[in-house]
């Protein structure tokens, strides 16, 4: 992840207080708001890494056929990753 999680929390209770002062939403539990949309937050950016993650799982399981073939690891990592995007629905 890019940002460190301190700045996510912080980005969370700047995106809690402009929801609330541009009356978009209404509520008495302002902690419990931010803690979700901190929550929300931390699983969308956490997302790339996450697929990163289950790349790298995948190609593991394929490196010996990998070095038989001569494949090349940046290059199958950027298709299976191209793929899992696609499969996910994400935006990356």
């Amino acid at each position: 992840m890019l940002l460190s999680k301190e700045y996510v929390g912080y980005l969370a209770r700047e995106v809690t207080k402009k929801l609330i002062a541009g009356k978009l939403i209404e509520t008495a539990a302002v902690p419990a708001v931010t803690e979700r949309v901190h929550a929300a937050l931390l699983d969308e950016l956490t997302l790339e890494d996450r697929i990163n993650d289950e790349v790298r799982v995948i190609l593991e399981a394929y490196s010996d056929e990998m070095q038989k073939t001569g494949a090349n690891y940046q290059e199958m990592f950027r298709k299976v990753k191209t793929e899992l995007v696609r499969k996910y629905k994400a935006v990356l």
